[in-house]
């Protein structure tokens, strides 16, 4: 099928319908934590398995997914990763005990690991470089801005009202509807010239090393950092990591060019976006938490309370995207971190007896507002200044890196919140999230200070230069 052989907007609303669905899981669960909790019987130092077994296969094989889709095809792989995310969402559902729930979950991970680079490139075969191709991006960011404040309210709504299983039935009927019509209708596209060959090796070797990490982080934490459990869980998963290098190394094809992160610009955003991530997904975690465990808020309201984080990361976005170009990626991306880290610490002073007005929305205003102006400069920075082949694999480890981030820096602050937690009672709960709250602001400086150390102003020169020049080519 032919780029104009049908209209390519209806393909795009079938397109950012389905990565609606990813994006609205991506935040939907969170409110649902604390009934998924009850129902399964889940440890504190558990619970984070429920995000963290979708988010570390999506992050481990999203690269694996963008390479399969220009060699097998983009709509192939597309269709694929809605059958496996359906199903695995219906599985979830159905779900009976917490290791179920989890090994569904990360199931559900791998089709949204299919689905999101494969719908982001049917968009760029499918649109022409230039506005009408910009226009479609700008709808495919907004979905995911969208999807975030939708997937809150809509999942404590389907919580409160029928059960947390329903989170995941809401799934099925889009899924289903999106792989009949996108199989109509979405146009098949390849790369002809593309070398036919698969890094499944590196893939697995990563997700695997990443979860083992993970697993010896939680379990660390019951069974003592000195004990051979632990110490034989952190040997083999720095086993696989090693694996993973040697295997990208030494692969005509691989996963990951290890050479690309002699960008300095590249190799500084990533590492900083991991960090920050790392504080980030915390935040969401440990407030949903607090909000319903200490607060006594239900899941509905829980996920409106939410509803000013997404509206601040909307504002600030914006008005990074204005003020970068005049001052600097580099100080617009650290006063972001500055306040992000700010509001962190905010939540740290959170009480036993509080209320959302004064322990939680002062919070979530500050650490919005940072975060919407973090997000902007680096994505320019890891994706400019590279050769056009390489934007693909910059664009999947930006994705990659916040994704691996914040699951790993979920682990160690449910671990740090768990060993701090004595007792069952709020006072003791909120005695491990204050913990927590402040490690997450500790992950945050950690990038800025990463991003000061390493990113110096020749390695931006030619994003501002670029940024510089677009008011006078507009004036012209």
């Amino acid at each position: 099928m032919s780029r104009h052989s049908t209209n390519p907007w209806v393909v795009l609303v079938l397109i950012c319908l389905a990565q609606f669905m990813v994006v609205l899981d991506a935040t939907i669960v969170n409110v649902a934590l604390p009934s998924i909790q009850k129902d399964l019987g889940l440890s504190e130092a558990n619970l984070q398995w429920i995000i963290n077994a979708y988010t570390l296969v999506f992050g481990g094989f999203l690269l694996l997914g963008g390479r399969a889709g220009d060699l097998m095809g983009r709509k192939r792989l597309f269709l694929i990763g809605l059958v496996i995310f359906t199903g695995a969402s219906l599985l979830n559902g159905l779900a009976q005990t917490s290791g179920m729930l989890i090994g569904f979950r990360a199931l559900q991970g791998l089709g949204a690991a299919l689905i999101s680079p494969a719908a982001l490139s049917i968009i760029s075969t499918t649109f022409e470089e230039g506005k009408e191709r910009a226009k479609a991006l700008g709808v495919w960011a907004a979905i995911a801005i969208g999807g975030s404040a939708v997937g809150l309210v809509l999942g404590g709504a389907l919580t409160q009202s029928l059960s947390w299983r329903w989170i995941f039935f809401v799934n099925v009927p889009v899924g289903i509807l999106a792989f009949l019509f996108s199989w109509r209708i979405v146009p098949e596209s390849k790369d002809e010239q593309a070398h036919k060959a698969y890094d499944i090796a590196g893939a697995v070797t990563v997700t695997g090393g990443l979860m083992t990490l993970v697993y010896a982080i939680v379990k660390a934490e019951t069974a003592g950092w000195g004990s051979t459990t632990t110490i034989v869980l952190f040997v083999a998963a720095f086993a696989l990591l090693a694996s993973f290098i040697a295997i990208e190394a030494r692969s005509a094809h691989p996963l990951v060019r290890l050479s690309i992160f002699r960008v300095r610009s590249l190799a500084t955003a990533n590492l900083t976006m991991f960090l920050v991530a790392s504080g980030m997904f915390a935040m969401f975690f440990f407030n949903t938490l607090y909000i319903q465990r200490v607060l006594g808020y239900g899941p509905l309201t829980a996920g409106l309370s939410f509803l000013p984080f997404t509206a601040g990361i909307m504002v600030s976005a914006g008005i990074a995207s204005n003020f970068a170009p005049r001052i600097g990626v580099r100080p617009v991306a650290a006063v972001g971190m500055l306040l992000t880290a700010a509001g962190m610490l905010m939540f740290a002073r959170m009480g036993v007896g509080g209320s959302y007005a004064a322990d939680v929305l002062p919070g979530l205003i500050v650490a919005s507002l940072g975060m919407g102006a973090v997000f902007m400069p680096l994505t320019l920075v890891a994706t400019t200044g590279l050769e056009d082949e390489d934007q693909g694999l910059a664009s999947g480890l930006f994705n990659t890196s916040q994704q691996v981030g914040g699951a790993l820096g979920l682990a160690i602050l449910s671990t740090v919140a768990a060993g701090r937690t004595h007792g069952g009672s709020s006072a003791a709960l909120v005695h491990g999230f204050h913990y927590a709250f402040a490690g997450a602001a500790m992950f945050v400086l950690g990038g800025l200070v990463v991003m000061l150390a390493l990113l110096r102003r020749e390695h931006v020169a030619k994003i501002e230069a670029v940024a510089d020049a677009e008011p006078a080519l507009e004036a012209a």
